[in-house]
């Protein structure tokens, strides 16, 4: 009897999982839901829509997220919507209904059921903050056919995995004006991200204006910082988005701005302290034996602490290497008198000051993993960003986790390094880990983190999206969710609808396109610009010394993009041998250099000039060589030759398609060679 039961439930397991690959292939919703069943309707959208919001909207976020849908779906559809704001008419097409307010913390409830049928959807949820991700669902929903748009006829449930969804951006390597944020705030709630992590501070600039200590936006910022009424600006603009700011004051290291205004407060003496213009990692710290030092931060924290509602606060407290702390005598001796026998120990105790002073002022410290240490305080966070790449067998999460403390993963998740969506979305940020259901509570959830050493308004947005709506599906949705292919599929939708939102991802590519081809339209540019990806893993600027903060950031590789587009679909169709599709390619590839050459030798595009040679060259080549079904020894010589070249970096990029000319050349030696 157990084993016909056992039977039933497998089969019925996999019929589950049938049906829900069925509307993966239909639906292109992303996050994907927890539960989502289809119900053979479909409700049209026409000019009598309407939205009651039926609850104590008293911050009025569900009344703003309602007029921004309704703006939205029209813009989308084309639809004259007669009535673009809620009404409070329980007849209306579209009922909100939600119990509360949501205090935005980590025990907000953000879940939702969502039905949508011929004549009624209602979005029904705990809180307000459910209400709007339950919205965002719906939008991407819409459909159309012959007669019209409509929505999808579905039932929903759905709730996040993680209480803990973020993105940082990094405001202090390059200043990211408040349209700029504003607009990745949209499309971070689109895809229900909650937290948004603003690094205000770094050894290139101070971006707060502290009225207390006014020379760290004098003297620290170039001119290029926040008021407080912006700060508060953008917390309430995120504050009507459901999303939580987090902010990062990063000390004692890359404190190099703050030394610029205060040298006082420095560990080396007569050091000449000034902003950096490089990137990297540099010496200028605090220093932590100086009760002025304590003094400062708790004055600065007391200012800063009533602009952010959060509970959480960020000192940073990364890549410290102590250089200055051990060319001091004062220092030294400080840790013998205080029984600190490493820079560590030293840097834990300038922890568990902070920790005081932001408990005074109802704060929680949160700092990245380097502050992992025994005698950290188990109230603070582990933001744990450290993995291989860093030297480590693997991330710190769930040891931070079994230690006792609470805890948020980026490693994986930076996205600054250009790696492509494939490899962040298969980072799971718990794994396999076992874990107790107390240390698996610890584990608050992930963010992805845009450090903007390489990053301008003009080009960041194309750095963060649409990977990051990928990512955010990997914090939301359930583990078993993490079929590339599907992903990739409903990503290109999720792609094109980011940028009804202001993102400006796609649009500015070609605006850098026409900057290095002096406004010259240029197909073949943009075709090379969509087989190329920029430099991976910091190798694009290596010992931070390439590029100043006031570099150009408008060059080809700027245009280019962590997936580029083109190669991808090759690379798919050398993976399956359709020679028919890979000859399409390789017969528009193999004119590159010659519709490139009216302006090849344009000062930013003639280091391209070997790069779309080499790679027309080969691709004519190939195409002879597959059309005629033969290759000889000669061929292969110079098709190696080719290789070597195309793996070359070029203006700072790398052909994405070279590792298939290679899959392309060993099937034709394998297929063809001394064969007649």
């Amino acid at each position: 009897m157990k084993k016909i039961v056992f039977i039933l439930f497998v089969a019925f397991f996999n019929l589950s999982l049938f049906c829900q690959n069925e509307l993966n292939l239909k639906y292109n919703l992303m996050p994907w839901p927890q539960e989502i069943k289809e119900n053979n309707s479909s409700f049209i959208i026409d000019e009598n829509i309407l939205i009651s919001v039926l609850g104590d909207d008293k911050e009025q976020r569900v009344e703003k997220a309602s007029v921004k849908f309704l703006r939205r779906l029209a813009n989308r559809t084309g639809v004259f919507i007669n009535n673009g704001f809620p009404v409070n008419d329980e007849n209306a097409s579209i009922k909100i209904n939600f119990k509360s307010v949501s205090d935005l913390s980590i025990e907000s409830d953000e879940s939702y059921d969502l039905s949508i049928d011929k004549d009624q959807i209602t979005i029904n949820s705990k809180t307000d903050v459910g209400a709007l991700r339950g919205l965002e669902t719906l939008l991407q929903l819409v459909n159309f056919n012959d007669t019209g748009y409509y929505f999808e006829g579905v039932n929903i449930k759905d709730a996040p995995r993680f209480i803990w969804r973020g993105l940082m951006i990094d405001v202090a390597r390059h200043f990211q004006p408040i349209n700029v944020l504003k607009r990745n705030l949209d499309a971070m709630a689109s895809v229900k991200l909650n937290v948004f992590h603003w690094h205000l501070t770094d050894d290139q600039g101070f971006r707060f204006e502290s009225k207390r200590y006014p020379k760290l936006q004098e003297l620290a910022s170039d001119g290029l910082f926040y008021t407080q009424i912006q700060i508060k600006e953008i917390v309430k603009y995120a504050s009507d988005l459901g999303i939580r700011v987090v902010p990062e004051f990063d000390v004692p290291g890359h404190a190099s701005s703050i030394l610029t205004a205060y040298p006082e407060l420095g560990s080396k003496d007569n050091y000449d302290y000034s902003i950096e213009r490089f990137s990297g990692v540099f010496d200028p710290t605090l220093n932590p034996t100086k009760e002025e030092t304590y003094v400062f931060l708790e004055n600065l924290f007391t200012e800063i602490a009533p602009l952010f509602p959060d509970k959480y606060f960020h000192i940073g407290g990364d890549e410290n290497e102590g250089k200055h702390w051990d060319e001091s005598k004062e220092i030294q001796d400080f840790k013998k008198q205080h029984n600190l026998k490493t820079n560590h120990d030293l840097q834990t105790y300038f922890n568990i000051r902070l920790e005081k002073i932001l408990s005074k002022l109802d704060k929680k410290l949160m700092g990245w993993d380097e502050i992992l240490t025994p005698s950290t305080p188990k109230t603070a966070v582990i933001h744990s960003w450290r993995g291989k790449h860093e030297g480590l067998a693997q991330s710190t999460l769930i040891e931070a986790a079994k230690k006792g403390y609470q805890s948020v993963l980026s490693n994986g998740y930076y996205i600054d390094r250009m790696l492509s969506v494939k490899e962040h979305y298969l980072v799971d940020p718990i794994a396999d880990a076992v874990l107790t259901k107390e240390e698996r509570k610890r584990i608050l959830g992930a963010e992805t983190t845009m450090w903007s050493e390489l990053v301008t308004p003009l080009t960041i947005d194309s750095r963060i999206w649409p990977r990051t709506a990928a990512i955010a599906e990997r914090f939301w949705s359930v583990k078993e969710i993490n079929d590339l292919d599907d992903m990739e599929r409903r990503l290109k939708v999720v792609n094109f609808q980011l940028e009804e939102l202001g993102i400006t991802h796609i649009r500015n590519r070609d605006v850098i396109l026409r900057n290095i081809s002096n406004h010259q339209e240029n197909d073949a540019l943009k075709t090379l610009s969509n087989l190329c990806e920029p430099l991976k893993v910091y190798s694009r600027n290596k010992e931070g010394t390439e590029y100043k903060t006031f570099s150009p950031f408008t060059l080809f590789a700027d245009a280019c993009i962590a997936d580029a587009i083109e190669a991808d679909a090759f690379n798919k169709l050398v993976a399956i041998k359709d020679f028919d599709a890979i000859n399409n390619h390789l017969k528009k590839w193999s004119n590159n250099y010659t519709e490139l050459e009216p302006i090849i030798n344009y000062p930013n595009i003639k280091p391209l000039k070997e790069l779309s040679k080499n790679l027309s060259i080969t691709s004519k080549l190939l195409l002879n060589i597959i059309t005629k079904k033969e290759i000889n020894t000669n061929n292969i010589i110079e098709l190696d030759a080719l290789i070597v070249e195309l793996k070359k970096t070029y203006a700072d990029v790398e052909l994405a398609v070279v590792d298939s000319f290679t899959d392309i050349i060993f099937y034709c030696k394998k297929t063809y060679l001394n064969k007649k």
